[in-house]
């Protein structure tokens, strides 16, 4: 009961439940904090949330999945991370998310995937992230249809 993955895989394979005396070691941890309130609270864990909050994939994964809606508290977390912006902003906004866009576009791959899939248009701003990787800049460019 010392350990986070010792104790959520105890409570999830042994007590096939919530161990509360345990939660407060599986909160320390995202990862486990996450699978926890998914698996056994199946709701918001107000006392993990500190936790979530400070890791963007598992911020993300939360509002998802159990929040089901923005988490503004996490935000400024989650929008530093170019992946797991461009899934808040798929998945979570649908739709732009203005504030992250600074942080999507240095990354060529999400850049992409951000502008067809939220912009669906050419995205200027990013285009000299995404041509530093030739695979990204190709695909834009068929995607977006751009002519060099």
């Amino acid at each position: 009961m010392t350990d986070s993955y010792y104790a959520y895989w105890y409570a999830y394979h042994i007590i096939k439940g919530r161990w509360l005396e345990a939660e407060s070691v599986i909160m320390k941890r995202h990862a486990y904090a996450y699978m926890y309130a998914r698996k056994f609270i199946k709701g918001r864990w107000l006392e993990a949330e500190p936790v979530l909050m400070k890791h963007p994939e598992y911020a993300c994964r939360y509002a998802t999945s159990i929040i089901k809606g923005r988490w503004s508290e996490a935000e400024s977390v989650v929008m530093m991370d170019p992946e797991w912006a461009y899934r808040y902003a798929r998945d979570i906004i649908d739709g732009r998310w203005l504030e992250a866009e600074q942080y999507i576009m240095k990354d060529p791959e999400y850049a992409y995937m951000y502008a067809r899939f939220i912009i669906k248009d050419r995205w200027i701003s990013a285009e000299q992230y995404i041509m530093n990787v030739p695979f990204w800049w190709d695909q834009y460019k068929s995607r977006i249809n751009i002519d060099e």
